[in-house]
């Protein structure tokens, strides 16, 4: 029991870690001449020019997917914070529910942003070939990291 505490300080290093590096990164989906992320769309040949996107009517999606995971990047740092404190605030045999509801809340963000993108982004998907990138597949595995750590958080108490 006394190795949970710091295991489950590490696995929510991992998912801030996925969450951000998905964030921010710009390989939400991949092609021989582009990259895009949630913010710009980048082209691959020798100019290696980025633009910014969703400034088009009809990219409301990608506005809400930009959202979601930025709520969620907050949301799960918020739950470390609170993590932390609680550590050293919670008298012996207290639960982590606070801590538990923004990892909760964050996984839902991420779960809702991948799905969007997954849903909406097939329209951008079928103007040219190419694949879902890295920092897609890096938010689908955020999100049952999150909601797990969420649990454990629910079930374990403060020991010392």
């Amino acid at each position: 029991m006394g190795y949970l505490l710091p295991s489950v300080l590490v696995l929510h290093l991992i998912i801030i870690f996925l969450i951000y590096t998905s964030l921010v990164t710009n390989s939400w989906w991949s092609s021989e001449s582009r990259t895009q992320g949630l913010w710009t769309i980048c082209s691959i040949d020798r100019t290696r020019t980025c633009d910014p996107i969703g400034k088009t009517p009809g990219d409301e999606w990608l506005h809400a997917a930009q959202a979601a995971m930025l709520v969620a990047a907050i949301f799960t740092a918020l739950s470390g914070l609170v993590f932390l404190c609680q550590l050293f605030a919670l008298r012996r045999g207290s639960l982590f529910y606070v801590t538990a509801v923004f990892q909760v809340f964050a996984s839902l963000c991420v779960f809702s942003a991948a799905l969007i993108y997954t849903l909406h982004g097939s329209r951008f998907r079928a103007e040219q070939s190419g694949s879902l990138g890295y920092s897609f597949a890096l938010s689908w595995i955020s999100f049952p990291l999150c909601l797990s750590s969420g649990v454990l958080y629910i079930h374990i108490r403060k020991l010392q």
